[in-house]
């Protein structure tokens, strides 16, 4: 019975760490800022905004959908989270893998303080170029102001750890 549970135990610590590795952020690629930059997405109105218009800000960008759950739930945490860093010229951004009219919808039935922008499939490229290898939402990419990538979060955010890496910046 010993050995039997020794190899469970094994395997049991294998599958978790392999888990871990499959679905862990990977560095971005060098030009995945450049990409983002260079795009032109629209709003939650449907205008078409050049992301260029955020270049030279710390930004934090937030990859996510209608349809996720864990997507939804920090939304307002980050509307809190953009109130209190306004004025150090952060901003945060919503960049949704959705259609336009599922996040128009949202945008007009839920009050985010801070931009939603229309990225479709797309996004899901955008975001693999930042590190989310698994194409898991949500995603949240750290941009200091020169536009480098400082940090990538995969799954709900931990608010305290993504205030200390602000604060880092």
């Amino acid at each position: 019975m010993l050995p039997l549970l020794a190899v469970a135990v094994v395997f049991g610590l294998a599958g978790a760490w392999f888990g871990s590795k499959r679905f862990a952020t990977q560095p971005a690629q060098p030009e995945a800022s450049a990409g983002f930059y260079n795009r032109t997405l629209p709003d939650a109105k449907g205008e078409n905004i050049a992301m260029t218009k955020w270049k030279g800000q710390a930004l934090v960008l937030n990859f996510w959908a209608t349809w996720c759950a864990p997507c939804v739930e920090e939304m307002p945490e980050l509307t809190a989270l953009q109130k209190e860093i306004q004025p150090r010229n952060i901003q945060i951004l919503g960049i949704g893998i959705d259609n336009p009219a599922s996040i128009s919808a949202f945008a007009e039935k839920y009050q985010i303080g801070y931009p939603l922008y229309v990225a479709g499939i797309d996004g899901s490229e955008l975001s693999r170029q930042m590190g989310n290898q698994a194409g898991g939402l949500p995603f949240t990419v750290l941009l200091d102001a020169s536009g480098k990538v400082r940090k990538t979060y995969l799954g709900r955010l931990k608010m305290d750890e993504l205030r200390r890496d602000l604060n880092a910046l």
